[in-house]
């Protein structure tokens, strides 16, 4: 189905890959009058994009934006009222870390309708793409999923790191490369052990795709010497060592 006029489609891009948008996203992209996309999208996913659409770039990037989050709810909001149906291009999947909630939140608010299209979300895609299963049997039996990069304007941290380390299973870091030394700090001090396997999955799935793998004490140095940075994705726990890292044309292992 095409997308309709004056609609708001909340679509995940998927975690870098431009073969891994869904069929419904790439069909909402194909056929929308706006689309409103982030940095993180693939660049070859706009060759996809009708000539005459409005095409709005509303990225943001470590301590700078485009536009701020209320600006970008808005312009979504005054596209779809113009009539179009708008396409919000979200790099991964918009309700992972995307605050497509927000913008959701801003449609129900102002009467517009919104239908969300999920994305496939680099928390899975980036640790798989490197033979990290998040779950295995026998190893972990769940994963938990948390921000390494929480909005400094907050009163006090939501992220509870001592009860992090408590939890049992998987836990990936999402863009937690800048707060790497404190992460693992606060790990161990709620109780992990220091030999506990960690990996970190620079550009998941992309071209440039890189990874390296290490242990709480060591990580830090490796990430350092090998100069990995965002967007990546950390993994901590024994399904790090599980497989061998995989062949792969995206990228070897340091």
């Amino acid at each position: 189905m095409s997308a309709r006029p004056g609609t708001i489609y909340l679509v995940g891009a998927g975690p870098g890959d431009p073969g891994l948008i869904t069929v419904r996203g790439l069909e909402i992209l194909k056929t929308a009058a706006a689309v409103v996309y982030d940095r993180l999208v693939a660049p070859e996913l706009l060759n996809h994009v009708r000539p005459d659409a409005v095409r709005e770039f509303v990225g943001k990037a470590p301590g700078q934006a485009a536009r701020t989050q209320t600006e970008i709810s808005a312009l979504l909001v005054r596209l779809a009222r113009e009539g179009r149906a708008v396409c919000r291009l979200k790099g991964g999947d918009p309700f992972v870390f995307g605050r497509g909630g927000e913008e959701a939140l801003a449609a129900a608010d102002a009467g517009v309708p919104c239908e969300v299209v999920p994305g496939v979300t680099s928390a899975i895609a980036a640790p798989a793409s490197a033979g990290i299963p998040v779950t295995h049997r026998g190893v972990a039996a769940a994963v938990t999923i948390v921000t390494g990069h929480e909005d400094p304007a907050k009163a006090e941290p939501q992220v509870d790191w001592a009860a992090c380390a408590r939890l049992p299973g998987t836990l990936v870091i999402m863009m937690g490369v800048g707060t790497l030394a404190a992460t693992a700090a606060a790990l161990v001090a709620g109780g992990r052990d220091l030999n506990e396997p960690v990996a970190v999955i620079e550009r998941g799935t992309m071209p440039a795709q890189r990874w390296v793998r290490g242990t709480l004490a060591s990580i830090v140095e490796a990430v350092r010497r090998e100069g990995i940075g965002n967007p990546a994705v950390v993994v901590v726990g024994p399904v790090v060592g599980v497989l061998s890292p995989m062949p792969s044309p995206l990228g070897q292992p340091s």
